[in-house]
């Protein structure tokens, strides 16, 4: 008997558990005083470097069943990268909150610097943007993230000014010179990343985890999608990317007239958190179902049109939910050092 592709993402977690290394986390300093204050340890991670993964999606749409894993979040959130958005007022107004808390950080951090008596909670600053316009100068400016991944899909900020579409364009060369090896999306700019960026770009939202993807046509027909994820947290998130990355790959499948097949998914750092380990655990010893099927409205042919009734998922019967922590990693130390930059 062939055993359940599921056990692939399994074995990961438990090879990091046998043969990863432990490695200290970067804080910043006003988070680790928000962990003293509670008395509480900053975690640290157990890594491993250089695995790999592969679905083959005509049997199945991968969404984990050893535990319940967010699907609705996992479409909107999809949805939202597709429109080359980078300002959580979509997520927000579709009841998705995966992104408050970096958009968040940024007006915090202004406030605290800056204007203590404007600042706000999480929660009252995701409320505010909840009940304001789109066009309303407090969304504009601080529900953007600048530097998420949809932006960079669809809109890679050339030097002249100009915009590029990377996903557009590997749509439309997939449907006319479908064996081209030069499909790929890449996320990684490092004008928006820390100390290399530009003033204007410098946030503290994290380097991107899932940096760069690409499409290949093998077997006449059959559309394949391999990432590279620099980072992986492997209980938390990664369960995410997968689901959602296969459901990219037979969204363009559609959209070019090809076969789905496989989803390649290749991990540099993965790692699982210390505060996680009983959660892994807990996994561990719970055995796959079926995976559920993904449809979709057929009807749909160009990217940009797809909404989320065109999404149908079918007999998804996972284990119960287990949920874990976030770990509170955000920010990175102010440096004059230029060396870098010529």
């Amino acid at each position: 008997m062939n055993k359940h592709s599921e056990y692939q993402y399994l074995d990961l977690l438990q090879d990091i558990l046998d043969n990863g290394s432990n490695k200290e986390l970067f804080f910043n300093p006003e988070v680790l005083k928000d962990y003293e204050e509670k008395w509480e340890t900053p975690p640290y991670i157990r890594s491993v470097f250089g695995r790999q993964i592969r679905f083959d999606l005509s049997k199945g749409f991968p969404l984990l069943t050893t535990k319940k894993v967010f699907y609705r979040g996992i479409l909107v959130e999809l949805l939202w990268f597709l429109r080359g958005d980078s300002n959580i007022k979509y997520l927000v107004d579709n009841k998705v909150h995966i992104w408050d808390e970096w958009a968040w950080k940024s007006y915090h951090m202004h406030c605290v610097k800056n204007a203590p008596e404007d600042d706000l909670t999480q929660k009252e600053f995701i409320e505010k943007l909840k009940l304001l316009p789109e066009d309303d100068p407090f969304v504009v400016k601080w529900g953007d993230l600048k530097t998420i991944y949809g932006r960079m899909w669809r809109r890679w900020p050339r030097k002249d000014g100009k915009e590029i579409d990377q996903l557009g364009w590997v749509i439309q060369w997939l449907k006319d010179k479908p064996f081209r090896k030069s499909y790929v999306v890449s996320a990684w700019n490092p004008d928006f990343i820390y100390h290399m960026a530009s003033p204007e770009n410098r946030n503290h939202v994290p380097p991107f985890c899932h940096t760069t993807f690409q499409f290949a046509v093998t077997h006449g027909n059959k559309l394949n999608l391999g990432l590279y994820q620099r980072s992986a947290d492997t209980f938390l998130w990664v369960p995410f990317n997968i689901a959602s990355y296969a459901m990219l790959l037979h969204m363009v499948a559609q959209v070019t007239g090809l076969e789905v097949w496989e989803f390649v998914h290749t991990f540099w750092d993965a790692h699982i958190y210390s505060d996680h380990m009983d959660q892994v655990q807990e996994q561990l010893s719970r055995t796959p179902r079926e995976f559920p099927t993904l449809k979709l409205n057929p009807d749909i042919k160009d990217i940009d049109d797809f909404t989320f009734e065109d999404f149908e998922l079918v007999d998804y019967d996972p284990h119960p939910t287990i949920k874990a922590a976030i770990a509170n990693i955000w920010g990175f130390e102010d440096s004059k050092e230029k060396k870098f930059i010529k």
